[in-house]
């Protein structure tokens, strides 16, 4: 019963979310400062795990192939499309979630508490719209940015690892990398983050914006907002892969 009235809840929500802005200058100067806060502030973490990200993945491979028969190719050919099709979008999303989720839950909690939206509310404004869709529409801007990113720095990670080891040459690397691929593989992870972008965005506002108490249930709306955006990220991913794969 509990799961039901907080679907029914945050759908009421989204509906009060994804509405026309009344001002939309008020509205674009928000949607580039949250695209400043939510997407360029977490590029630096997104280029340092993607490629340590890459060169596990390529490590990991080339470790596994140790049969003769299998060419070294198939080490950037595996990475390739690991990367692409799972980690990048996946593991990324999931690591927004936490960074990106926890501070739009805790941000919107904390005018929650302290009453800024209810000074929102007095003023006749839409506080769900003016507070939440900015969020949403940036993230599912910026993400999709953010895991292009991950996937090139991600194969430059692999590249790296064999300039400074012996595992296998850039040649036969690079060469894996261009067998057999596939342009949809790239389309396929940029509509899942798409989705994941706007389930980390909506759930933490959600999460934000219905709490009462003070700064301790402003922590716990974090927590919340960090768990339920991961694990609806895995469930879809689940379903868009079935969709979109098979």
């Amino acid at each position: 019963m509990n799961l039901l009235e907080n679907l029914g809840s945050y759908l009421i929500l989204m509906r009060q979310v994804i509405t026309l802005p009344p001002r939309v200058y008020i509205f674009r100067r928000q949607l580039f400062t949250e695209i400043q806060n939510l997407g360029f502030d977490s590029m630096g973490i997104v280029a340092i795990i993607s490629i340590f990200m890459g060169a596990v993945v390529t490590i990991q491979t080339a470790y596994n192939i140790d049969s003769p028969l299998i060419p070294l190719t198939m080490i950037g050919f595996t990475a390739r499309q690991s990367v692409i099709l799972e980690f990048a979008p996946t593991i990324i999303s999931l690591i927004l979630a936490g960074k990106v989720g926890s501070r739009i839950a805790s941000e919107i909690g904390t005018m929650r508490v302290t009453q800024q939206i209810d000074a929102l509310e007095v003023m006749g404004i839409n506080s769900a719209n003016y507070l939440i869709l900015p969020k949403i529409l940036a993230s599912m801007i910026f993400n999709p940015v953010l895991i292009v990113l991950s996937i090139s720095l991600s194969l430059f990670g692999g590249w790296m690892v064999a300039i400074l080891t012996s595992l296998y040459t850039p040649h036969d690397y690079i060469s894996g990398l261009r067998i057999n691929f596939d342009g949809f593989t790239v389309f396929y992870a940029l509509i899942k983050t798409v989705v994941f972008a706007y389930i980390i965005a909506s759930v933490s506002g959600y999460q934000g914006y219905r709490i009462s108490g003070g700064a301790l249930e402003v922590g716990q709306a974090s927590t919340r907002a960090v768990v339920h955006s991961s694990i609806n990220i895995i469930v879809f991913n689940l379903i868009l892969t079935q969709l979109l794969l098979t």
